[in-house]
């Protein structure tokens, strides 16, 4: 518990109302109401939550975080500051600072795989553990990640995105983490950082936080990202594939990768102790890697292998709309990877499409992959031409870029549509039982939408 005048203190702000003492845990969602917690109102592009303060009180919030107290009436008790977002980070690196006797922090970027490589290393860690729910990993989703901790805590696990340089460096300048894992660096957000070296630059940020003497976890199969390994102040542990260049230290690695016939990878993950056999539960080979950084950051923190096996073995999705598979009553399987894409995760989710339906007609629903600036043409291009080579049956390309995949297909194909809607009516029209479908687009596509409804989540 925590005093609104020490709140106050922490985040110069000044207290409307009297000085009670809340929980530390903060929330955003007025709906979602944290009982006797602190409801920190944002001023987000649909909706300003100041404008449901007094719901938020009156549903059980503790307090309420506000900067514009003329907006919320008389409404209290309030801890009134000049910038909410600051605000929060100030509450949370204060957190952090009481914790830290006896709790570890492990930081997780790159620009594919964070989220289920969160959720593997929460998987695997000994002991009570906080991580990161589904991909609230920027300014404001790390704060309310890390106000979760408390005294029990061990591990806290932290997904850290970037929309421009200097986003991760904000974060780790929160919370530093003492464990840094970098996946890889790939084709996200082009358009915005302006090439790929802008985008290592970047990942690069979570390894110059670290802690004094922080241990760097490092993907020995992407070059940029091993690269890294000359920054941080401590131990470098790189994980990769096998077999590898000698000159190329892998501390953990993975042989003798199989697929079965649903797409689960099994391998032998190994390191300098011996070896264990993993099968996980999550679809596509790509799941590999980040299985490997979960057992990385094990290895780092002293987590038995075969311990790490165990954990990982059968693990499934545990975010949504992250290769989450279903087969429906009518014999169609779904896959749904919709939540996001750039041009590595959907060539990844089209090979595991092929694998997993291997004797089966194959569909894919894409929309477009968002924030490619001038590579854009390209890049749908080569999704186009890759889905045709895959032998996928049919296509649904949803919008003017997609359409630019899909005229890689021969026309009996290829469906194009303008809109949800248009694909919906295609989905229903042309998807029959034995199918298997995939779902896939950036977010902003809303791809997710029709994945929901199709897999049954709505």
């Amino acid at each position: 518990m925590i005093r609104l005048s020490e709140i106050a203190g922490i985040c110069g702000g000044t207290l409307r109302g009297p000085d009670v003492a809340i929980g530390e845990e903060a929330f955003i969602d007025s709906r979602a109401v944290v009982r006797g917690g602190l409801f920190c109102a944002f001023h987000g592009e649909t909706s300003d939550g100041h404008e449901h303060v007094a719901a938020a009180l009156a549903a059980g919030a503790g307090a309420a975080l506000v900067d514009d107290p003329g907006a919320v009436g008389d409404a209290s008790p309030l801890v009134i500051v000049p910038d909410v977002r600051d605000a929060m980070g100030a509450l949370a690196a204060d957190h952090i600072r009481r914790l830290r006797e006896n709790l570890a922090v492990i930081g997780v970027t790159g620009s594919v795989g964070k989220t289920t490589t969160k959720d593997l290393i929460a998987a695997v860690l000994p002991g009570p553990t906080v991580a990161t729910r589904g991909s609230l990993n920027n300014e404001i989703g790390l704060p309310l990640t890390a106000l979760r901790a408390t005294p029990e805590t061990r591990f806290l696990v932290l997904e850290m995105g970037a929309d421009k340089l200097g986003d991760i460096d904000y974060l780790t300048s929160l919370v530093p983490p003492d464990i840094a894992v970098v996946l890889a660096v790939a084709r996200a957000h082009l358009g915005v950082f302006g090439g790929i070296e802008q985008i290592a630059r970047a990942k690069s940020e979570i390894v110059r936080g670290l802690r004094p003497g922080g241990i760097a976890v490092l993907n020995a199969d992407d070059a940029r990202a091993s690269a890294m390994a000359t920054l941080p102040p401590g131990p470098v542990v790189r994980f990769g594939r096998e077999p590898r260049d000698p000159d190329d230290a892998v501390t953990v690695s993975a042989s003798d990768v199989e697929l079965d016939s649903l797409g689960h990878a099994s391998f032998t993950l190994g390191d300098p102790g011996g070896t264990a056999r993993v099968h996980l539960g999550l679809v596509g080979e790509h799941h590999v890697t980040n299985a490997l950084a979960a057992a990385a950051v094990a290895f780092a923190l002293h987590v038995p292998r075969d311990d790490v096996a165990r954990a990982l073995s059968g693990r499934a999705a545990s975010s949504p709309h992250r290769m989450a598979v279903s087969t429906r009553d009518d014999g169609i399987t779904v896959i749904d990877d919709a939540y996001n894409a750039n041009p590595d995760s959907m060539a990844a989710a089209l090979r595991a499409l092929q694998v997993l339906g291997r004797g089966r007609r194959t569909v894919a629903v894409i929309g477009a992959m968002l924030e490619l600036g001038v590579a854009e043409e390209e890049e749908h291009v080569a999704v186009g031409t890759l889905a045709n080579e895959l032998g996928v049956d049919l296509l649904i390309a949803i919008g003017g870029l997609a359409a630019r995949a899909g005229r890689q297909l021969p026309a009996d194909r290829v469906r194009f549509c303008a809109d949800l809607d248009e694909a919906r009516a295609a989905a229903h029209e042309n998807l029959r039982s034995g199918d298997v479908v995939l779902f896939k687009a950036s977010n902003g596509s809303r791809v997710w939408k029709l994945a929901d409804e199709w897999a049954g989540n709505r």
